[in-house]
């Protein structure tokens, strides 16, 4: 019975163990999503801005 009951305590410590590090590399995840996101939307602005100013300059060329 207690070689049973300190098995069962060292799997649950496993598990504990497992649980807290898939938080802490999920928490990690997000954090790194959110960068990935932002450095998203800061390279779309700066294409955006870039199709802009080829588009004028287009506009100001003669056809030919």
């Amino acid at each position: 019975m207690d070689e049973e009951i300190a098995r069962l305590e060292g799997q649950l410590e496993q598990l504990i163990g497992l649980y807290q590090a898939g938080r802490e590399q999920s928490r990690e995840l997000r954090q790194r999503v959110a960068l990935l996101e932002a450095e998203n939307r800061r390279l779309a602005g700066k294409l955006q801005l870039a199709t802009d100013r080829l588009e004028s300059v287009l506009e100001k060329l003669p056809e030919l």
